[in-house]
């Protein structure tokens, strides 16, 4: 394709060719566009700016900005993605980016930073897209980070360090070893026994009567609440002590759950013992009763080792507009309905409807399709508006069901996709390792395409791209796939 010379046609020998005007002709992986210098220049620090002003600086200041350079066609080649350039070129003539659908957000990011256009001019559609998938890259390399800590040792680490680690993955990482799968089984095994204690121990007829005839929990299942409580503080303390970083462990929600489950043990066992000194009897016991009530927060320690709970959790923490639309649909028709309801009771001589806070009630209980029945409407008007209110209420709570449930299925699907991203990029990361002395073999090739006596075609042919978006060349067979052949 290139002469052996160094003279360009595409310069006149006065330079009297100025680069507004000049003419030249872009080849992107197959794909010709034609640009024009008065275009390119809105945007000097661009690539295809520096294009028009390189040709005088001979054939390093041409090679250094693309792949291939034809003097007599005046045509650039860049092996780049065709589809992306086509997206990038309308920032000269629009002043604006759009992402075409179905391009990874991040080759395209790679794509612009390449020909150094600024990803200011990405519109702000496309910008959420490629924050979105960011996001998932640092949620994939952050699970890769934490596998290797794990598999990696560090010689110089104390002693005790090593066994703090080794407290660690025991008792927050179960798919690390079988014997933490036990210890993670065993731990849901004592946190429903605990609540089934809590729910049994309110029967009657399993309660035993104190020298004093107060009703208090039999013995047996006293037992075995301590007996649970012993678990919970055990692991509670073990991995306080081995958490890698104690104040955002002391902080995280379900941390302080644990606490909240764990607490009102102690605290009654205090009062019963040495409560009574300070205080009357009875306000001791109705203390330790409000506190046995609070025993419920342990129910939430099963989102620890529930992903399904983890994932409803945060399916309603991204779901609070849908939420608080709900919330306000049924505010404004409970305010409504309970104002007409009380207003057309009033003609009957034994309505229930006694004032409009009172209609609230009746209002909640008929949107919601309770129903209890303690208030109803007697006249026939009333009975209408409990009729548009009872249609209401289901439009009203169905229309921000849908949204909530996508929102529900996204994260999930998401959470499995991203375990088995950051499973293949281990594999990867084992690949490239195995592959290490291929990979080596790179700047061999470049030597041996300087060196070639076929020419500078020849050259062009097995010198390396500049791009970024393609694994180093390690062979000619077709079975090595691009990272951007992946990507589509």
């Amino acid at each position: 394709r290139m002469a052996g010379d160094s003279r360009f046609p595409d310069v006149d020998a006065d330079g009297s060719e100025k680069s507004e005007e000049m003419e030249i002709v872009v080849n992107v992986g197959g794909v010709r566009q034609v640009f024009y210098g008065d275009n390119l220049n809105q945007y000097p620090e661009t690539r295809l700016a520096e294009l028009v002003n390189c040709l005088s600086g001979g054939y390093d200041s041409i090679f250094s900005l693309c792949d291939d350079y034809d003097p007599g066609k005046r045509e650039f080649y860049f092996d780049r993605d065709p589809d992306a350039f086509k997206c990038i070129i309308d920032v000269y003539y629009f002043g604006e980016i759009h992402m075409k659908k179905g391009i990874c957000p991040i080759c395209f990011k790679n794509e612009m930073e390449f020909w150094k256009v600024d990803l200011q001019f990405l519109d702000d559609c496309c910008k959420a897209h490629l924050s979105e998938k960011k996001e998932e890259l640092e949620e994939i390399a952050r699970r890769v980070q934490l596998i290797l800590d794990d598999l990696g040792v560090d010689a110089s680490e104390s002693r005790w360090k090593k066994c703090q680690k080794c407290i660690w993955k025991f008792l927050e990482k179960p798919e690390s070893s079988y014997p933490a799968r036990v210890i993670a089984v065993l731990s849901f095994l004592f946190i429903l026994i605990s609540s089934v204690v809590m729910c049994v121990g309110t029967i009657p007829d399993l309660q035993v009567v104190d020298a004093e005839g107060n009703r208090m929990e039999h013995p047996t299942l006293d037992s075995i609440e301590t007996a649970c409580i012993g678990w919970f503080t055990m692991e509670y303390v073990l991995r306080l002590i081995s958490s890698p970083n104690k104040l955002h462990f002391a902080l995280s929600f379900m941390n302080i759950v644990d606490v909240l489950a764990i607490l009102p043990f102690y605290v009654s066992l205090t009062l019963t013992h040495l409560g009574a000194k300070l205080m009357e009897l009875s306000n001791v016991q109705q203390a330790v009763q409000a506190l046995r009530i609070m025993r419920i927060a342990r129910i939430f320690k099963l989102a620890r080792h529930s992903s399904g709970l983890q994932t409803l959790t945060y399916a309603l923490k991204r779901s609070f507009k849908e939420l608080g639309l709900l919330l306000m649909y049924l505010a404004v028709g409970i305010f409504v309905f309970s104002a007409l309801g009380y207003t057309m009771e009033q003609s009957h001589p034994e309505t229930l409807f006694k004032s409009i806070p009172q209609s609230f009630w009746w209002a909640i209980i008929t949107m919601t399709t309770v129903g209890y029945g303690d208030i109803y409407p007697k006249t026939t008007l009333g009975k209408l508006n409990a009729a548009i209110s009872f249609l209401c209420g289901v439009i009203a709570i169905a229309l921000p069901i849908h949204p909530i449930i996508n929102n529900f299925v996204r994260y999930y699907n998401k959470q499995r996709v991203l375990e088995t991203a950051a499973k293949h990029e281990l594999e990867l990361m084992e690949l490239n390792s195995a592959e290490g002395k291929a990979a080596g073999s790179r700047s061999e090739l470049e030597d041996l395409s300087r060196e070639s006596k076929e020419g500078p075609f020849y050259s062009s042919r097995i010198k390396v791209s500049h791009s970024d978006t393609f694994i180093h060349l390690l062979s000619e067979e077709k079975h090595h796939r691009t990272r951007l052949q992946s990507c589509k």
